[in-house]
């Protein structure tokens, strides 16, 4: 195996851990034993232990949101299609996996401790990155760029809720209807901003 497979091992593995354990619900020895590896491999790659590593799964995780996303917002051509396929995936994979995996990333910021600074600045920067993401495609369907910055932090905050109350119901149902309403509620601003109003 390669350092760097090692590494991406390790970090996939903190990322999985943050989703379904939070921060602080896993420690090292638990992370190692999944990984399959050793120690040193750990300190190798991170010198700075459990804090690195869970850094460096944060921006793991928001690397691959931003490819996900904007693999959506390729395929179709209304960015508010492209949302609700977005959502559609996100009730499948956390459906799939009986309610055990939310977010890592609002796992880990609602973990976070206010000492976890350089972790907290990690997380509101990978949360402002997706909602920039956002806030870009929502202009292209016709929204005043306040109005999308607007509407791209409600759907992040939308989705990022959903998800922790759909894990704790055990069910689809908080997060379809939130979005059921608040697309619904989008679409008619779009046509009032159509309307030039």
């Amino acid at each position: 195996m390669s350092k760097e497979d090692s590494r991406h091992i390790l970090v996939k593995t903190m990322q999985s851990a943050l989703q379904s354990k939070g921060l602080h619900g896993v420690g090292l020895n638990e992370i190692l034993k999944t990984a399959g590896l050793p120690k040193g491999s750990l300190y190798y790659h991170f010198p700075g232990g459990k804090e690195e590593l869970a850094l460096a799964a944060i921006a793991n995780a928001e690397q691959e949101m931003t490819r996900f996303l904007e693999q959506m917002f390729a395929r179709f051509d209304d960015p508010l299609e492209a949302l609700a396929a977005w959502i559609d995936s996100a009730l499948q994979r956390i459906a799939a996996s009986r309610f055990k995996l939310g977010c890592p990333l609002a796992a880990a910021a609602l973990d976070c401790s206010p000492e976890d600074t350089d972790l907290l600045l990690a997380l509101n920067g990978a949360f402002n990155n997706l909602s920039d993401l956002l806030t870009r495609q929502i202009s292209r369907a016709g929204f005043p760029a306040e109005a999308a910055a607007d509407l791209a932090v409600l759907v992040l905050t939308s989705y990022e809720g959903g998800l922790m109350m759909a894990r704790a119901a055990g069910s689809t149902d908080p997060i379809e209807r939130s979005f059921r309403a608040l697309l619904s509620h989008v679409r008619l601003q779009q046509k009032e901003f159509a309307n030039g109003h």
